[in-house]
């Protein structure tokens, strides 16, 4: 596994992509409008990236937003095998949100491990 990206919860993805754009010299990579969210993707220098999750309409980024407030939503994970990490989390007790993978952003499969069973923090594999 390898880090791929924090996803960061907000009412206005452009607003912080500006900000955090020039913060981190990141420009957008990838912008797209998936389920109920408008994602933006900034390419941070030496790997990885930030994903700006705003709500389009309801959903659960918009509840997520209405119970927590703006921030940190996620660490996603970058794994070769997601069925095989989904696996290996059972095997060490952890609780998935997802049993199986699922279609993700950018085309990407993912599943996440639940925070109660993760130290608070929601975690995401994603393969891509």
């Amino acid at each position: 596994m390898r880090f791929d990206h924090v996803g960061v919860a907000t009412r206005d993805a452009t607003a912080l992509a500006d900000l955090f754009g020039g913060l981190l010299d990141a420009p957008v990579a990838h912008e797209e409008t998936f389920h109920d969210m408008r994602i933006v993707f900034l390419e941070l220098e030496g790997g990885g990236y930030f994903e700006l999750l705003e709500p389009d309409g309801g959903g659960t980024i918009a509840d997520y937003l209405d119970r927590e407030g703006p921030g940190v939503h996620h660490v996603a994970l970058a794994v070769d095998d997601l069925p095989t990490a989904l696996d290996d989390a059972r095997d060490l007790g952890i609780d998935l949100v997802d049993e199986e993978p699922r279609p993700g952003a950018w085309g990407h499969e993912v599943a996440f491990c639940h925070p109660r069973s993760t130290g608070g923090v929601l975690v995401e594999f994603v393969e891509h």
